[in-house]
């Protein structure tokens, strides 16, 4: 076998643990499951993955990756003011929840992954951090900007308000996949931009 066609095996592998656990979480999802429809041979995840743990963390950085990309994308396009980009960025993942086949019930894999084993595997709840922790760091960023354009308060803490900004997103992300709606979304980034991101003399 060659090294391509591996590694496009173990990205196959990836990719359906990425749909399964999004949907059923962690612990539900078993790798027969993850294999059977990946259509690669059971004896052969061993090869890619030592554990399922290794493997879990895999997907957790194959979305993480992709999520970065995300992020940036929009919270780093030029010629666009930083307010209007970190509004954009909310917009966007409101319209990504909305369209979802599957009404809404997948919300944010880190976050969920977050809830589910935080408390129970200190390997995964260290990674997990390391990701909250770098989101925290983009929003804090286009914050600072915002500052410096005089579009926030000058005395705003922008790490404190950058926290506020991501435990907001992912409450709204938990209850859209409870009311089946990217509703709760939409009504954060209203709250956000209209009472807690004022300029000075607003």
């Amino acid at each position: 076998m060659t090294v391509m066609e591996k590694r496009d095996t173990r990205n196959d592998i990836i990719k359906v643990g990425m749909e399964l656990i999004s949907t059923q979480g962690y612990s539900a999802t078993g790798i027969g499951a993850v294999l059977q429809l990946a259509k690669v041979p059971k004896g052969s995840f061993y090869h890619y993955f030592p554990s399922k743990e290794a493997f879990g963390l895999a997907v957790i950085d194959r979305f993480a990756e992709g999520y970065e990309r995300f992020v940036c994308a929009f919270l780093q396009e030029p010629g666009v003011a930083p307010l209007e980009r970190l509004r954009n960025y909310l917009d966007a993942v409101a319209q990504a929840v909305g369209l979802e086949e599957d009404g809404c019930v997948r919300g944010c894999l880190i976050g969920n992954l977050g809830q589910e084993l935080a408390a129970q595997n200190e390997t995964f709840r260290l990674r997990l951090e390391e990701i909250f922790n770098d989101w925290l760091k983009h929003l804090a960023t286009i914050l600072d900007q915002a500052q410096s354009a005089k579009e926030v308060d000058a005395g705003l803490d922008s790490r404190c308000m950058a926290g506020v900004v991501l435990s907001g997103l992912q409450g709204a992300l938990l209850r859209s996949k409870v009311q089946r709606s990217a509703q709760p979304i939409r009504e954060f980034t209203a709250v956000l931009f209209d009472r807690l991101l004022v300029a000075d003399g607003r």
